[in-house]
């Protein structure tokens, strides 16, 4: 059997459970729509009243929700990635998703009361996943101390 193929039955195969047979997969691992900033006024909001912190190859802006009624939906996030900053469709579109994925993986570690907006940078498309992952768990250290009781 071909190389292709044998990979194909692999992963085909019986003994591997698909993610959605994991109990509580989707729970954990979403990024709903309630999680995500949509209208020009929100990004406009979290821009002039959030904290700006530079990330390297992304900027992150954070600014806390002033409506307590979405803290049960979480922290809202949205994703810029323009033409001058990142480069053609096929690059911006690589560099939104990289940066909802490193959300959508450690959005546990954002106050749930809190807007941001992580702005792509030309230089995200050049950065290893883990480092991009690395940076963003650094500025949440840093924006959201962690509480002692």
């Amino acid at each position: 059997m071909p190389a292709a193929v044998k990979g194909v039955s692999a992963f085909l195969s019986p003994e591997l459970a698909p993610l959605g047979s994991i109990p509580n997969y989707r729970s954990i691992m979403h990024f709903r729509a309630a999680s995500h900033l949509r209208r020009p006024t929100e990004f406009t909001r979290v821009r002039s009243e959030g904290r700006r912190y530079q990330c390297g190859g992304f900027v992150l802006w954070a600014a806390n929700r002033a409506d307590d009624s979405l803290v049960e939906a979480g922290p809202r996030a949205g994703f810029v990635a323009s033409k001058a900053a990142v480069g053609n469709a096929v690059a911006r579109n690589r560099a939104k998703r990289r940066l909802r994925e490193v959300f959508r993986h450690h959005q546990k570690r954002v106050s749930p009361q809190v807007d941001l907006i992580l702005q792509a940078r030309r230089s995200l498309n050049g950065l290893e996943y883990g480092e991009i992952e690395r940076r963003f768990l650094k500025a949440c250290a840093d924006l959201f101390p962690a509480t002692t009781d």
